[in-house]
């Protein structure tokens, strides 16, 4: 919990720091004026804000997965197990096929859940992290067809292309937001007027419902941001199926669905990067990160 909120701290932290120097940079002009709304300037202010928070999390998913999962890193050049010498000898084979020329770091960290994930910046800054309860689940096989997907994502560049729907989607929120909550403040104020009553809506007020409806309109939007997630995922296994072989990744799903029931949620902004989630029921159709094992089994058999 204390990791979790030094996360929280240090990235927002690092938001209005930077948003800060970029206002001042550009020189924006506030977007209320004597005659309206300046809508350029709202958009630009918006777009600084769901910009920014996304790609500083990018920057920072590395270490965030490291400290918010406890991701132990691998010595590439000298393992210290033959696990992990098997491991970082797949991981290089996988990546040469790909057409990856800079290895990820590769971690494992310690957690019942049967999972592994991909996250970083760039291609050439990324880290591969793997349970220990896939390695103790999964034989050699499912294994490489895991790893095979992890690595399409990095080639696909899943993680960047991730941050930039997210980026677009928080824009269009902290626009709409803005837009509604002055359109409502102002029919307020005639109303008011037109009672004799005078007097606007205060700060407080104005932040409390700007928040209000941020909150909906991001809960409307987010399918968006899912459907484009479960979209990847298929993305992705069709890349393994490449690498390793179709046959190999149906296999590595099929023991994958074996080992649902248990989900590491130390880290939730990581959900989206791993192999295994959840994907079932009626709201799994607009808000799941990956699609029924099922489906995807099924998809890969139609290739």
């Amino acid at each position: 919990m204390v990791k979790r909120i030094a996360l929280f701290l240090v990235v927002n932290a690092l938001v209005i720091v930077t948003i800060s120097i970029l206002i001042n940079l550009i020189g924006l002009r506030p977007y209320l004026t004597a005659r309206g709304i300046d809508y350029g300037s709202l958009l630009i202010m918006a777009a600084l804000f769901g910009f920014v928070g996304a790609f500083i999390s990018l920057q920072l998913s590395r270490w965030t997965a490291k400290t918010g999962m406890g991701v132990r890193l691998i010595d590439v050049q000298n393992p210290g197990s033959s696990e992990e010498m098997r491991l970082v000898q797949l991981v290089r084979r996988l990546c040469d096929q790909a057409g990856l020329d800079k290895l990820p770091e590769i971690g494992i960290y310690r957690s019942p859940e049967v999972n592994a994930f991909a996250t970083g910046p760039s291609r050439r800054r990324a880290l591969l992290a793997i349970s220990s309860g896939l390695l103790g689940a999964m034989d050699s096989h499912a294994v490489e067809g895991v790893l095979g997907h992890e690595i399409s994502h990095i080639v696909n560049g899943d993680m960047v292309t991730m941050t930039l729907v997210q980026g677009i989607v928080n824009t269009f929120v902290i626009f709409a937001s803005y837009v509604l909550a002055i359109l409502i403040e102002q029919a307020m104020s005639r109303d008011r007027e037109g009672r004799e009553e005078g007097g606007g809506m205060g700060f407080f007020m104005q932040y409390i419902l700007i928040n209000v409806l941020e909150t909906a309109l991001f809960f409307i939007a987010s399918p968006i941001i899912y459907w484009f997630s479960r979209w990847r995922e298929y993305r992705a296994d069709a890349g393994s199926a490449r690498l390793t072989g179709r046959e190999t990744m149906i296999h590595a799903l099929e023991q994958l669905k074996e080992a649902t029931q248990v989900v590491d949620n130390r880290a939730p902004a990581l959900s989206t990067f791993k192999i295994n989630g959840r994907g079932r029921g009626l709201m799994a159709l607009l808000f799941a990160t990956h699609p029924p094992i099922d489906a995807r089994i099924a998809a890969l058999k139609r290739a």
